[in-house]
């Protein structure tokens, strides 16, 4: 597998950028909650994009905003076409990131060590 070209990673930014816009500011959709996009892989040939979101909530919370991104990929792939002004729109596919998660338990687990080794006066 080859490393992501220039143009790749920028245009990647530039979804992401986007993303963030229209997700503040442009879906109305009530089952969408607080996500936020941690990053876009894009293929080499431009086709397909992975999104990945991080949502705050419990896992219903967070199954409801990926069920409403879903549904509103759509109008999503539009609106990044129109602003990037792309003639070829990659296919978005939305993924939940769960590293956010993932490093609140390892903090957790990193102050309970770290609270388990000092000695109490």
């Amino acid at each position: 597998m080859s490393t992501p070209g220039r143009r790749t990673e920028r245009l990647a930014h530039q979804i992401r950028v986007e993303l963030a816009e229209l997700f503040t500011r442009e879906l109305k959709d009530p089952r969408i909650g607080f996500a936020t996009v941690t990053r876009v892989e894009l293929s080499p040939d431009l086709h397909h994009a992975r999104v990945l979101v991080s949502v705050l909530g419990s896992p219903e919370e967070q199954a409801g905003t990926m069920e409403g991104l879903s549904s509103a990929a759509g109008f999503i792939r539009h609106e990044i076409g129109h602003r990037l002004a792309l003639r070829r729109v990659p296919e978005l596919t939305f993924l939940l990131d769960h590293g956010a998660e993932e490093g609140e338990k390892i903090e957790m687990l990193l102050r309970k060590i770290h609270e388990d080794s000092v000695p109490s006066e």
